[in-house]
């Protein structure tokens, strides 16, 4: 048996950060991984793991040899299968988080963009009539404006309400908000395979969810059975918003992505550029 006189170690700074890092980055993988069908995935690959953990302390040479032959393709095998994994995780990595605080976010027309939202969702909501509204921010989403119906029209409750207006040729799918411009209409989303959602909820929740997963974006949902005002953002779905909840989230995220451009472009408030 080794022993190792405690006397002898020595921890420096850089070892304890060192630590943390892998720590944090380990628990930010899991969290993103949470409720995916990664999670039985991540089961089976730990006890592999263990098994070959075991196979090298006790020298079994035929497990030993078989991982050592198989490593890359075992490599090759986890990237294939835990592909949309990783794809959401670079994005979320790669988008609004660092250009965000570099204050290069679309910013809306402040309350003429959110009081619109918030009265066109209260009577929505009002009346039981479904509805899928995605604020883009940061990640474009030009791909899913393909499926849908471009409009690239002013934003207004009226117009929002009369889109979603069961005998509209329009109201089924996704209308996308840009600023202060509805792009388009009718917009077919990606579905969430969370485990986490609740199994009664329908199709719009979970494209709701889905695309909050790719993009960073904001996703109101009206349900057209309940009324029930629902928000989505980064895989998380919120429900039983009011009207007044639903306004407070819009203003806040407006206020934080308009401080930040200020902090950035601060000449934007100099009274040579103000007519």
């Amino acid at each position: 048996m080794i022993t190792i006189p405690i006397d002898s170690l020595t921890i420096r700074w850089i070892d304890i950060a060192d630590i943390l890092i892998v720590a944090i980055l380990f628990y930010y993988i899991l969290l993103w991984l949470r409720g995916t069908r990664a999670i039985p995935l991540i089961r089976g690959l730990i006890l592999v793991l263990l098994i070959y953990l075991g196979g090298r302390l006790l020298g079994l040479y035929t497990i030993n040899w078989l991982f050592d032959k198989f490593v890359a393709v075992i490599a090759i095998m986890l990237v294939i299968l835990f592909q949309p994994e990783l794809r959401r995780t670079l994005e979320r990595f790669g988008r609004g988080r660092l250009l965000g605080s570099l204050g290069f976010a679309p910013v809306a027309h402040g309350s003429f963009f959110v009081r619109n939202i918030v009265r066109a969702v209260e009577q929505l909501s009002e009346n039981k009539v479904g509805a899928l509204i995605v604020l883009e921010r940061i990640t474009g989403l030009t791909e899913h404006l393909e499926s849908g119906v471009r409009l690239d029209a002013m934003l207004s409750a009226e117009l929002l309400v009369s889109v979603f207006n069961p005998k509209s040729p329009l109201h089924d799918g996704a209308v996308v908000i840009q600023g202060d411009r509805i792009l388009a209409a009718s917009c077919l989303l990606p579905l969430s395979e969370s485990r986490l959602l609740d199994k009664r909820l329908g199709t719009r929740h979970r494209a709701a969810v889905g695309i909050s997963e790719l993009s960073d974006a904001l996703v109101i949902v009206v349900s057209e059975k309940s009324g029930i005002i629902s928000l989505a953002e980064n895989g998380f779905l919120t429900r039983y918003l009011t009207k007044d909840q639903l306004e407070e989230r819009l203003f806040s995220l407006y206020k934080v992505e308009k401080v930040k451009i200020e902090k950035i472009l601060p000449f934007k408030s100099w009274k040579i550029w103000k007519k």
